[in-house]
């Protein structure tokens, strides 16, 4: 089973939007069983919570349904998983310096998986914008987790 791990700040808007992208595209390419999706936030500014309001609108818009409930990323969760994606450059750092020296798990930035994006691309955090924002996040999220689903599959056909 390969764990991945979603990663901003809050869990309300952009790393819960891409753990619903991902979800949905595991199942139907037929994965469910072999790749599991989380989602988390450095901060514990909303532990319990649905995502944002507007997060959940433009995922409906899509056929999403997002229920997934914010939690803090724990220094425990680097042994639940083999990849954690930040979704900026800040929580990346955040990640880095929680993991220390260690190699596993894999911690990189979420857009390096979306062929599109430029180098150290992050994901824009849309909370307390309007509904593009939250648009634009889906957008990104749907390439990188495009991109990301191509790289599991390499790594499901041909392991280390």
């Amino acid at each position: 089973m390969l764990r991945i791990c979603f990663v901003c700040l809050g869990n309300i808007c952009r790393s819960p939007t891409a753990h619903g992208v991902m979800e949905r595209m595991v199942e139907k390419a037929g994965l469910g069983g072999v790749i599991s999706v989380d989602s988390a936030g450095t901060a514990a500014y909303h532990i319990g919570e649905l995502p944002d309001p507007g997060t959940r609108a433009a995922a409906r818009r899509r056929g999403l349904d997002l229920t997934h409930c914010a939690r803090k990323f724990e220094r425990a969760d680097l042994d639940r998983f083999d990849v954690v994606l930040a979704m900026d450059q800040q929580n990346l750092a955040h990640l880095q310096r929680l993991a220390g020296a260690r190699t596993a798990p894999q911690i990189a930035l979420f857009r390096s998986f979306d062929p599109t994006a430029p180098a150290g691309a992050e994901v824009p955090d849309p909370w307390g914008g309007d509904d593009r924002g939250f648009d634009e996040v889906l957008d990104q999220c749907e390439r990188a987790c495009a991109g990301l689903l191509a790289d599991l599959r390499r790594r499901l056909r041909d392991p280390p």
